[in-house]
């Protein structure tokens, strides 16, 4: 079946079973393979993305459920990786193996769009469902709190 949809600021058609996961679709493209496979089951938030602007767990994201609809990865929060929470990540050190960093980026980033001055508490919130098995909680908030801080504001 068809399945039209904006991915990455560009409209794009792939054929796939509507049932089949946005993840399991997305990773066969080139390009396209940072986004991470591993739960399966929208746990640990690892393949987090954007559903128009929303963040989801692609794991169980059916196609059928993006069509029509927006989606971005973190090769479209920034292609180069210089998006300022890229940026903020790598000072502190905080991808230890990086296996969840880009579905941590993308959960800071929607928050980030939803309130540009989130409290700890908020940050704490939006990062419940999330899992880093090094356990990089501490650095993972002092970047947040870092492109909080900072003049240079995300604009996804």
């Amino acid at each position: 079946m068809q399945i039209t949809f904006v991915l990455n600021g560009e409209e794009t058609t792939l054929d796939a079973n509507p049932e089949t996961p946005l993840l399991d679709v997305l990773g066969q493209l080139s390009g396209l393979r940072a986004t991470r496979f591993s739960c399966v089951g929208a746990l640990c938030g690892a393949c987090t993305m954007h559903l128009n602007e929303q963040p989801v767990r692609s794991c169980v994201l059916t196609m059928a459920e993006v069509e029509g609809k927006q989606v971005t990865t973190i090769e479209g929060l920034s292609a180069e990786g210089t998006h300022p929470l890229q940026d903020a990540w790598m000072e502190p050190q905080v991808p230890q193996c990086g296996y969840c960093r880009d579905g941590q980026v993308m959960t800071a980033a929607a928050l980030l769009k939803a309130s540009a001055q989130p409290t700890i508490s908020e940050i704490r919130a939006a990062f419940a469902g999330n899992v880093c098995r090094c356990g990089t909680y501490t650095r993972i908030l002092y970047a947040i709190q870092k492109v909080v801080r900072s003049t240079k504001k995300p604009t996804t």
